[in-house]
C-alpha cells in the first residue's frame, strides 16, 4: 500500500503518523504532503527520514490511499483529482461530511456500509465521534427521541493557534482563553448556532440514519490542551434501568465506563489525553423529565476524535481488501 498524508505537519497529521506506527500498519511507500513552506523539509517515520512533497507531485505518484487533514478548501480542490487517479481518499475535513453521496464513518458503528466503489470517505467531526460512540448502542435498544448537548472543547480543537494562545496568551481567538470559557467554536451562521454545533446536530442524524431525532447543542472552548468533554441529556422512547445502560456501555468496544461517584471516578480530559477510547460516566436519571438521563462524555479530540478514527477507516479498507 502506498499512502499519502496531506497535512502531515499539522497537529492531526503528526498524530496519524504516531498511530500508524503504534498499530504497525504495513506501508510500502509513504508520501508526506504539507504546505509550500514545508516542502523539502524532512520528517521521521519508523526511524526513517522522509522528504515532504508538494500535493502536485504526489498526485502524479497515484497513491493507493490518501488521508487528508489540511482543511475543507484543500479537500474540495484536490479530492476529486486524486480519486480520478484511482486513489481512495479518507477526509478529515468538513468538505464531504454532509454530501449525500459520501459515507460518514465511525468504523465501530457503520463501517459495514463502506463499499469498494466508495472513493471519498468522510471522517466525522471530533465532538460527533465521541458522542455517537456512546449513544449508538443505547439508541439501538431504547430509541433516542431527543438529545441536548453542551460541549467543553480543548484548545487543540482550534488547531495550533489555539494551543499557542493558551501557552502564550496572545489573542488569536479574539478573547483570552486562560481562566476563561468562550461559547464560540467555529463561525456562527444566520441561525445563531456555530458550525461546530450544527455539525453535532447534522452529522449525528446522518451516522444514525435517523432524521427524526431532535438535537440541540452549545459548544464552548475551555483552557484544556487535549480532550473534549460533553454534557449530554437524552430522552428515549422506551424506559430503561440505569444499570442496564451501564452494562450496555461497559460491553461496547472502544468505550470505557468510568462511573463511580462514591470514589470520585468519572471521565476528565487529564485522564483521557493520549488514549484512543471514549470515556463515559456521571450517568443518572433526569429528575425533571421521564425516560431521560444525563451523562458526561470525554475523549481525546486528536486521537479517536480525528486521527485514530481515520486510521481505523484505513484498517477497515485493508482488512476488506478494498486496497
Amino acid at each position: 500500500m502506498n499512502l499519502a498524508i496531506v497535512g502531515v505537519t499539522g497537529m492531526v497529521g503528526r498524530v496519524i503518523l504516531n498511530i500508524l506506527e503504534e498499530r504497525n500498519i504495513y506501508i510500502n511507500k509513504l508520501y508526506p504532503v504539507a504546505s509550500n513552506k514545508s516542502i523539502g523539509k524532512k520528517i521521521f517515520f519508523r526511524k526513517k527520514k522522509y522528504k515532504i512533497l508538494s500535493i502536485e507531485e504526489v498526485i502524479s505518484l497515484k497513491p493507493d490511499i490518501a488521508i487528508f487533514s489540511a482543511g475543507a478548501e484543500i479537500s474540495k480542490k484536490w479530492a476529486i483529482k486524486f480519486t480520478n487517479r484511482g486513489t481512495i481518499l479518507i477526509d478529515n475535513s468538513s468538505a464531504w461530511r454532509m454530501d449525500k453521496y459520501k459515507k460518514l464513518i465511525v468504523p465501530e458503528i457503520n463501517g459495514n456500509i463502506i463499499k469498494k466503489k466508495d472513493k471519498i470517505i468522510a471522517n466525522p467531526n471530533c465532538s460527533t465521534i465521541q458522542l455517537v460512540m456512546v449513544l449508538h448502542p443505547l439508541h439501538k435498544k431504547y430509541k433516542i427521541k431527543r438529545i441536548v448537548i453542551s460541549t467543553y472543547q480543548s484548545v487543540t480543537g482550534s488547531g495550533k493557534k489555539g494551543l499557542d494562545q493558551l501557552i502564550n496568551e496572545e489573542n488569536f481567538l479574539n478573547f483570552k482563553i486562560n481562566r476563561n470559557a468562550i461559547p464560540h467554536c467555529d463561525i456562527f451562521d444566520f441561525s445563531g448556532y456555530s458550525k461546530e454545533e450544527l455539525k453535532l446536530i447534522n452529522e449525528t442524524k446522518k451516522i444514525f440514519n435517523d432524521k427524526n431525532i431532535r438535537i440541540t447543542a452549545t459548544s464552548v472552548r475551555i483552557p484544556v490542551v487535549g480532550g473534549h468533554s460533553e454534557s449530554v441529556n437524552l430522552t428515549f422512547k422506551n424506559d430503561f434501568e440505569i444499570n442496564d445502560l451501564r452494562k450496555i456501555l461497559s460491553k461496547k468496544n472502544g468505550l470505557i465506563l468510568m462511573d463511580n461517584i462514591k470514589n470520585n471516578i468519572y471521565p476528565m480530559p487529564i485522564l483521557c489525553e493520549g488514549n484512543d477510547n471514549v470515556f463515559v460516566g456521571r450517568i443518572r436519571r433526569d429528575m425533571s423529565k421521564t425516560k431521560s438521563i444525563n451523562m458526561w462524555i470525554v475523549s481525546d479530540n486528536l486521537r479517536k476524535g480525528s486521527a485514530t478514527n481515520a486510521v481505523q477507516i484505513l484498517e477497515y479498507l485493508i482488512h476488506n481488501n478494498f486496497v
